[in-house]
């Protein structure tokens, strides 16, 4: 008898997976994770072993569908993805969308982050207590940072914030667009994926990037001078559709919150920081490239050239209510805990 109720037990298992049940009898949850960076990018890799975790912590109740490559949306909509559900998971630049969020701009702030992997546990454990004030429209889960970027130019090379001026730059976010319209500079938009083009016909004269994209994305046979300077961040951050996170059990949204620590972002940014890291070698040994290198005054300089950037950045978190003093305060205590500090 026993046998027999052990393959019954067995076969109404098998069954209740083919319907799409789990064998506790609830429908399995497919949760669609959209993102903006293609498939073979770094970051993509590690949004499926995360998905895995997911699926294997929760039972099977819970499985990561990956769009990538805007295939739910435009870059710059991804937070309207998962406000709106058209997402259920979405991979967010912040910076993408000047004002909107304005306390994760002090992320994006020149020379306060010096790498990636203490960085993205350090900028996810200080952003958790503004989460909810900043982008309130959705169920937080965490936040990443990639390796820091710098200048990328095609045809002079950037060595102080004066070499800046009259340049037209891409750059990432609206912090940094700041920054090069102060030194001089123009801000031209474009996503990750228009960069190619906007650099080979000439719309731009510069990319403000981390270093391993300009070969990953084709632009190191159109840009030759590089700096080697800590300049700016962009924040990614994983946000949830509140709808879709509330309607699931209890236990599923359990296995969510396991997976939406500052660990797990630092897990996240690891290989993408390290794919990163490398372009400053594999730049360096081609040739015709150029890696300068400011002297001590000139990276004071730098410093000092952000100063204006920083005041515009605190008058717009003033006028939504905040204290900035506070929030960079806080954000450099977090980047120093987790040597993550470039100051």
């Amino acid at each position: 008898m026993k046998h027999t109720i052990g393959k019954y037990l067995a076969g109404a298992a098998s069954a209740a997976i083919w319907a799409g049940l789990t064998v506790g009898g609830h429908a399995a949850d497919t949760l669609r994770l959209a993102h903006f960076l293609p498939p073979q990018h770094p970051i993509h890799a590690t949004a499926e072993k995360w998905g895995a975790s997911i699926s294997e912590a929760s039972g099977g109740e819970l499985t990561i569908q990956i769009f990538p490559a805007q295939q739910l949306g435009s870059a710059f909509d991804h937070y309207n993805l998962a406000r709106d559900g058209i997402a259920d998971i979405a991979a967010v630049n912040p910076g993408y969308q000047p004002g909107r969020f304005p306390i994760s701009g002090a992320i994006e702030l020149p020379l306060i982050l010096s790498n990636a992997t203490g960085g993205s546990q350090a900028v996810d454990e200080w952003y958790r207590q503004y989460a909810e004030t900043d982008m309130p429209d959705v169920v937080f889960c965490m936040a990443t940072i990639h390796q820091p970027a710098s200048f990328h130019t095609v045809n002079k090379a950037i060595v102080e914030p004066k070499d800046v001026d009259g340049l037209r730059v891409r750059t990432g976010n609206a912090t940094i667009a700041q920054f090069v319209k102060e030194l001089g500079g123009s801000n031209i938009q474009g996503s990750t994926a228009e960069v190619k083009d906007i650099l080979q016909k000439g719309v731009a004269d510069s990319v403000i990037w981390p270093w391993g994209s300009v070969s990953l994305f084709g632009i190191d046979n159109t840009v030759k001078y590089h700096l080697d300077v800590p300049l700016s961040v962009s924040a990614l951050m994983f946000v949830m559709n509140k709808q879709k996170y509330e309607s699931l059990p209890e236990a599923s949204r359990k296995v969510l919150d396991d997976h939406c620590t500052s660990e797990w972002a630092r897990q996240i940014a690891t290989p993408w920081a390290n794919f990163e890291a490398a372009g400053v070698e594999k730049l360096g040994g081609m040739e015709g490239h150029a890696i300068n290198t400011p002297d001590a005054a000139q990276l004071e300089a730098w410093k000092a050239a952000a100063a204006p950037v920083v005041e515009i950045w605190a008058e717009s978190v003033t006028e939504k209510g905040g204290d900035p003093d506070e929030i960079l305060a806080n954000l450099k205590k977090s980047a120093a805990k987790y040597d993550a500090s470039a100051e």
